[in-house]
């Protein structure tokens, strides 16, 4: 069982710091579901094609990517709590200049300060959840990452408004930084002091040892493939189905709210039916539901599909996390560090990839390649060795 033990005295209630935890998943999942609903909208403006897109969407790995050293200096030196302050700060600060962007140049600038914040908030906010769960001594992330897609369900709910009632990016996002900020406010003062002290020399993000690389890899197979329908759902919709305009969101929208839904029952479902067979499950759902919205390009079974393929990737990354956090060769931290930089990866190559296949062929051969990581996440989960 995990163990909290921290330099700064706790002086309130530890639901109240698993309060502000999820307030920070929450602002954080609403702030990227923000920009990734009116990725569609913005493909038009610039008249972007779909190869075009694709390196577009590079930017954001490559601010993600260099911002790994970074953080990882910058938690070790100042603590989470701090980073969490500035990385969400920043990924809402960043998130209009989106909007304000003329140019593909422009736009790539803004994508690759978005990608830093984005990668910055994620480290921060996930060492923070390591430390309530730790609190608790059960497993709780999947709690957090529930809470993180019910924020990309509302946001891709406010998306498909905005373009509906013909809302321009730019004045959306800014209004979406004001809420951010002002819920990073009200929860600054009761995130956790510190973090649980470790050695002074020991890295926080280091590559996972042979133990853990295959969990790395069950998180990057699931997350290329949940990165893809958070970048791509909507282009998919728009130019495969070709649902009307106030109908593009829907796809996101149903992948969203299956997503949300299932990770708030993936700790009993695992519990009640093992987290291997949940996993080669996940691994399933994510391939068929990808399968069936390329089968049948209409709107009613591609809104099937992603909805299948929402629940697949509900359960992974907790699991996963959940996982790592017991390694016998690592401290938590450190092999939940590591095992998320890999699955991360994951989240953010898949999308510009899936852009250059589909210039070289078509989103519909695109999305079929993605429906083999659901096929690998299935036959990762008997090796990996996740009881």
């Amino acid at each position: 069982m995990l163990t909290y033990s921290p330099s700064v005295p706790l002086l309130r209630p530890r639901g109240t710091h698993r309060l502000a935890v999820s307030a920070a998943f929450l602002l954080q999942g609403l702030c990227f579901s923000t920009w990734a609903a009116r990725i569609p909208t913005v493909q038009q403006q610039l008249g972007l094609s779909d190869t075009e897109l694709g390196g577009v969407l590079l930017a954001v790995p490559v601010g993600s990517m260099a911002s790994l050293p970074l953080s990882g200096w910058l938690v070790a030196r100042y603590g989470s709590r701090q980073l969490t302050l500035l990385g969400l700060f920043l990924y809402a600060a960043f998130l209009p200049l989106l909007g304000l962007a003329t140019t593909t140049p422009q736009l790539m600038g803004a994508l690759v300060l978005f990608g830093l914040a984005s990668n910055m908030a994620n480290i921060s906010i996930n060492t923070q959840a390591v430390g309530v769960e730790a609190l608790y001594g059960k497993s709780i992330m999947a709690s957090f990452h529930g809470l993180w897609s019910l924020a990309g369900f509302a946001g891709a709910a406010i998306g498909t408004f905005m373009i509906a009632n013909g809302i321009a990016p730019l004045p959306h996002f800014l209004l979406m930084a004001g809420f951010v900020l002002l819920g990073l406010f009200l929860a600054r003062p009761f995130l956790l002091p510190a973090d649980a002290p470790r050695e002074a020399d020991a890295p926080i993000f280091v590559l996972p040892d042979k133990s853990l690389l295959l969990l790395g890899l069950l998180a990057f197979c699931s997350l290329l493939c949940e990165g893809t329908m958070f970048d791509w759902s909507g282009v998919y919709f728009r130019k495969v189905i070709q649902a009307d305009k106030d109908m593009v969101g829907v796809g996101f929208a149903a992948f969203m709210s299956t997503m949300a839904a299932g990770r708030f029952i993936a700790d009993w479902f695992a519990d009640r039916f093992g987290r291997q067979r949940t996993l080669i499950i996940s691994g399933l759902l994510e391939a068929v539901g990808l399968l069936l919205a390329v089968g049948f390009p209409s709107i009613v079974p591609a809104t099937i599909g992603f909805m299948l393929v929402g629940l697949g990737v509900s359960s992974v990354v907790p699991l996963v996390y959940g996982a790592a956090g017991r390694s016998k060769t690592m401290s938590p931290g450190v092999a939940l560090a590591a095992v998320s930089t890999v699955g991360f990866a994951g989240f953010l190559l898949g999308p510009p990839v899936i852009g250059l296949v589909a210039g070289a062929t078509s989103l519909r051969v695109s999305f079929s390649l993605i429906a083999l990581m659901g096929l690998a996440v299935a036959a990762l989960a008997r090796r990996a060795g996740v009881e």
